[in-house]
């Protein structure tokens, strides 16, 4: 082999493993950035903490797997989204000889740096909330959590496999039973 091919094969060596590091830093801001809220999504979804964690770890690992294989994907966050919203189901039915997590259990373990007054109120608030949103319809939960965590209309219209229209009227839905309640 000559000094030359040798060199643009070492070359094109390179280049492979830079793509791949570059990808392995996208991911990894990807994770910085969604991995809060992937995981708050699985919990609102009834998984226990330590499964939501591995849930979400997972749903990253997977993102690598796609991008690697070549994959192109439009829209990562909202692909994410889906994949943790598909992985969280699965899980979830798995896990049904188990009550689902109780959402309101996590707030009454933070011990904020409030006075008690304070902290009462704002549990009193979150139970309110708390109570309000599972009185929604499954889907239109699951639409208004994924429009908290920053999720446009189509991205949760893929997350959830309904149209961008169809989120819109679930949200429509979900915020006019929210005021009816008056939270």
């Amino acid at each position: 082999m000559s000094s030359y091919s040798l060199g643009k094969e070492l070359s094109a060596l390179a280049g492979r493993e830079h793509a791949a590091m570059t990808l392995q830093d996208q991911v990894a801001q990807l994770f910085q950035e969604a991995r809060d809220d992937v995981y708050r999504y699985l919990l609102s979804l009834g998984l226990h903490p330590p499964q939501a964690q591995e849930a979400a770890q997972e749903v990253f690992l997977r993102l690598y797997v796609t991008l690697k294989k070549g994959e192109d994907i439009q829209n990562p966050r909202g692909w994410i989204f889906r994949v943790a919203h598909n992985l969280g189901l699965k899980i979830r039915a798995k896990q049904s000889t188990l009550a689902p997590f109780d959402a309101e259990l996590e707030l009454k373990l933070r011990s904020p740096d409030l006075n008690p007054e304070q902290n009462l109120l704002e549990r009193e608030q979150n139970i309110r909330f708390h109570q309000a949103i599972q009185a929604l319809s499954e889907q239109q939960r699951r639409c208004l959590l994924l429009r908290l965590e920053g999720l446009r209309y189509p991205e949760i219209g893929s997350a959830l496999g309904i149209s961008a229209s169809a989120v819109g009227e679930f949200l429509r839905r979900a915020i006019a039973r929210l005021k009816k309640g008056e939270l």
